[in-house]
């Protein structure tokens, strides 16, 4: 009857999913692409533990340490699994926020912010919980100081040694991080643009859409800063021995709060800036004129 309804009201056929998806899936890989060095860094950075491994090194020392150590090639460990959950996270995570939203409004006849940020949470998480297993993979080949076998052997690695069940390690820090992440992107982005249509003269193209992502890419980083930094840990915990032992993402939290002092938190958050803020801005402008191309209505 939902799904009756929503065709009715908003016309979505099978083909207007298929290309939600698609559409959203390409332009989250291309950014993705471009940003993916700047992820690495991020990684590393949150793997610095204070007493562990001396004084704290920043974004651009680590930079030029990890290239002379190991190489150029380091700053794009990863690449594949990433590229590989961009397509399906990405097309998941931006390509359900839309019917998300639609059976909100239709289950509460109201169109405020706060059905954005439901549906937002929802795609987010659920986009999390099926692709975990490869957000993993690609934070374990980002933390390797060689490259030798690959994705593949690397999943099989994890699966003998560490059981099936580590593939959804941090899945549950991870499905917060996605839900507050898209929740605050996606609302964000959708409500800036509002605004900015009524109180600007800015119109429906590129520098509407560049000014509403920059807006969405600050607000999501700082949002979202401290639960990344939480997942990371966790999917790494029996990777590194240099890594304590958490149980769960609370105690991960707390742990760092009392070792690491509040600005723990926040490790790598710059790096995170520095990728998610061109990241949201490359996804949002990417998608917007694939969604033209494809015949769909701007998000």
């Amino acid at each position: 009857m939902i799904v009756g309804s929503i065709k009715a009201k908003w016309g979505i056929s099978s083909s207007d999913v298929a290309y939600h998806f698609g559409t959203s899936g390409l332009s989250v890989a291309a950014a993705t692409a471009i940003t993916h060095p700047l992820d690495v860094l991020k990684v590393r950075l949150q793997m610095q533990l204070v007493g562990q491994r001396g004084p704290l090194t920043g974004m651009g020392k680590l930079s030029m340490q990890l290239v002379k150590s190991e190489g150029l090639r380091a700053l794009y460990l990863g690449m594949t699994p990433a590229l590989m959950r961009s397509v399906l996270y990405g097309g998941l995570r931006l390509g359900l926020y839309e019917p998300s939203k639609y059976v909100c409004e239709l289950a509460f006849e109201s169109r405020n912010v706060l059905m954005k940020i439901a549906s937002g949470a929802f795609s987010g998480a659920v986009a999390t919980a099926l692709t975990n297993p490869v957000e993993v993979l690609k934070v374990r080949l980002q933390m390797r100081r060689t490259t030798t076998g690959g994705p593949i052997l690397e999943l099989q690695k994890i699966a003998s040694e560490e059981g099936v069940a580590a593939l959804w390690k941090g899945v549950g820090p991870a499905m917060a991080r996605a839900a507050t992440l898209t929740a605050s992107q996606l609302a964000t982005y959708d409500e800036s643009k509002q605004i900015l249509l009524r109180w600007t003269s800015l119109q429906e193209g590129f520098y509407l859409h560049l000014a509403a992502s920059t807006i969405a890419g600050t607000v999501s980083t700082i949002m979202t800063a401290p639960i990344d930094m939480i997942k990371t840990r966790l999917m790494l915990q029996r990777q590194s021995k240099r890594v304590g032992s958490y149980k769960n993402g609370l105690q991960c939290a707390y742990q760092v709060l009392v070792t690491e002092g509040p600005r723990g938190l926040y490790k790598g958050g710059f790096a995170m800036f520095a990728r998610l803020g061109p990241q949201t801005t490359i996804t949002f402008i990417v998608c917007e004129q694939l969604r033209g191309l494809a015949g769909l209505k701007a998000l």
